[in-house]
């Protein structure tokens, strides 16, 4: 399936209603507003395809390239690769959705998520912080060093309430992730959470959220998920 036929495909997919929720949630045009299932179908016909996914996702276009992440080649994919990906990553459901969940599958995702972490710039912060939650929710625990998820929980703690807005979302969902999917650390991120409380994230033209990561965490426990692990990380 060339890319022409793709991006028809997608289009004939189109509904208004997503279109606007995708909107109201940052993204812009160009998008049609295609759910994320409707996707399914074509990726099973193209499978793996790296040359497709970066015509697609140098499209701009919101759903072209959330689709360029499900059909992706991630071992295929350098630094500069993922960086280039993220310029183009324009709000968190790229940032978060599918640059970090690409990265994800891939031997250099600890060592490019750390320097996005530390880079200052909001999304990719958010995004490092987020492919940390997508790697703890995925690989087995001895793939991680204890001592630094450790310092990060230390680092959460001290900065989440001064952060960005994006990166306060993702640094409040890795406090939830350590907490139910790496066991090692369950109680330092349980406690580290119930320290930092309520955090507030500001959001353009919306009412702001209050996350708790201390609440969903005892949410989950009563559920029984404690040591959840997803078998897949992208669709």
């Amino acid at each position: 399936m060339d890319f022409e036929t793709v991006m028809q495909e997608l289009e004939a997919l189109s509904k208004e209603r997503t279109k606007k929720i995708y909107i109201s949630n940052g993204a812009h045009e160009p998008l049609f507003g295609v759910a994320t299932g409707a996707m399914k179908p074509i990726a099973r016909k193209i499978k793996i395809n790296q040359p497709l996914a970066e015509e697609l996702y140098a499209t701009g276009n919101y759903d072209a390239m959330y689709f360029a992440g499900i059909i992706a080649d991630p071992k295929a994919m350098t630094e500069s690769d993922f960086d280039r990906w993220m310029d183009g990553a324009y709000f968190y459901m790229l940032s978060d959705y599918v640059v970090a969940v690409t990265l994800s599958e891939t031997d250099i995702a600890q060592d490019v998520a750390d320097k996005w972490i530390a880079s200052g710039d909001e999304l990719r912060m958010s995004a490092g912080w987020s492919c940390y939650c997508w790697l703890l929710g995925n690989r087995k625990d001895n793939e991680f060093s204890e001592s630094k998820i450790s310092n990060m929980l230390d680092l959460v703690k001290n900065t989440i309430h001064d952060s960005p807005e994006r990166t306060k979302s993702a640094m409040n969902n890795f406090l939830y992730t350590v907490a139910i999917s790496y066991l090692p650390l369950h109680d330092k991120a349980a406690e580290t959470a119930k320290e930092i409380g309520i955090v507030e994230v500001k959001r353009d033209k919306k009412k702001s959220s209050f996350l708790n990561a201390f609440e969903s965490i005892q949410k989950e426990i009563d559920r029984g998920k404690l040591g959840f692990k997803r078998k897949y990380v992208r669709c």
